[in-house]
């Protein structure tokens, strides 16, 4: 197809138009008087419609496709990948969407890079203060446990039972110390794999929180790597505090199956339903993780995930290590 800028499709659309009545008055039985009578007025203006009506409707015909890329441009979300133009024809029009769609394409994988980049950085910080927190508050709380153990042994009655306080006190801190390390990073992740840390994380959410936390694992996945891996426990992981946070949730459903040369992770809640509202950094996190490692993350209402409420269901599928052939 021969290209046709911008410019000479919009005037060749007004040619069109403005040939067209020059056309009809020359050749239709039409006379204007002096002074103008009131049905050549009226003729006239209604001609004057007709060729505003007929240049309007080309018009939006020609600049349709610059149409869609507004509407692309005030909808697009980059942790959304794949969203992209047609491109017909050929000319200025043709070049704009070709532009956008690389423009487009461009931005999501200097989102991906910036996000992995930030991510990592994160998980980096996680790590350095579990491991501070391990080693320097947990064996400065150990330390002062067995001071006050020894105290207590020692101390005559009254000061003994309050020493033992102390000593239940500085134990139940100790025990969130812990808790905390292992939520700031996971060694039964690197020690015991995926469906041990998982099975760990929502028994541990479920005595903390009160939830009821239903698992469903298939006893064998296919392989993922330790990135792939703890993506999945980030978003189990924050699926289930939304659930305790948010929806005002009773019971949570978390499936671990494999699909396809793929593991599938879902979280299902019966709370009150993400519904219309607006997805704040928690969810978005999940989506910037899940675009780290080239995984599908969904999020959505069912009309009914169960008899007590409308719920919100997370889906992330992850592809699968490929063996080697």
């Amino acid at each position: 197809m021969t290209s046709v800028s911008l410019y000479w499709r919009i005037f060749g659309l007004n040619a069109v138009v403005l040939g067209s009545a020059t056309a009809l008055l020359l050749w239709a039985p039409v006379t204007v008087s002096v002074p103008v009578l009131l049905t050549e007025a009226v003729i006239l203006v209604g001609g004057l419609v007709v060729m505003l009506v007929a240049n309007a409707a080309l018009l939006r015909i020609g600049l349709a496709p610059l149409d869609r890329v507004t509407r692309l441009m005030t909808t697009v979300d980059l942790l959304r990948p794949g969203q992209r133009l047609p491109v017909r024809g050929g000319g200025e029009v043709a070049g704009l969407v070709s532009a956008f769609n690389a423009m487009l394409e461009r931005l999501e994988g200097e989102r991906a890079s910036s996000s992995a980049r930030a991510i990592l950085a994160q998980e980096g910080e996680r790590r350095r203060i579990a491991q501070e927190l391990h080693d320097e508050v947990g064996q400065s709380m150990t330390a002062v446990l067995l001071a006050l153990k020894r105290a207590s042994d020692e101390a005559s009655e009254p000061l003994r039972e309050e020493l033992l306080q102390a000593q239940e006190i500085t134990r139940g801190s100790l025990d969130e110390v812990r808790r905390l390390v292992r939520r700031l990073r996971p060694g039964v992740l690197d020690d015991l794999g995926l469906v041990s840390a998982v099975t760990s994380l929502a028994t541990e959410f479920s005595t903390h929180t009160g939830l009821r936390v239903v698992r469903r694992f298939d006893p064998d996945l296919p392989a993922l790597d330790q990135e792939a891996e703890l993506v999945i426990y980030r978003v189990a992981q924050e699926g289930l505090t939304n659930a305790a946070r948010h929806a005002e949730a009773r019971r949570v459903e978390v499936t671990l199956r494999a699909a396809e040369d793929a593991v599938v992770l879902e979280v299902a809640d019966d709370g009150r339903g993400i519904g219309a509202a607006r997805e704040g950094a928690g969810l978005r996190g999940m989506r910037e993780r899940a675009l780290l490692i080239g995984a599908t993350l969904d999020i959505w209402s069912p009309d009914e995930v169960s008899a007590t409420g409308t719920g919100t269901r997370i889906r992330l599928t992850v592809p699968a290590v490929r063996k080697q052939s």
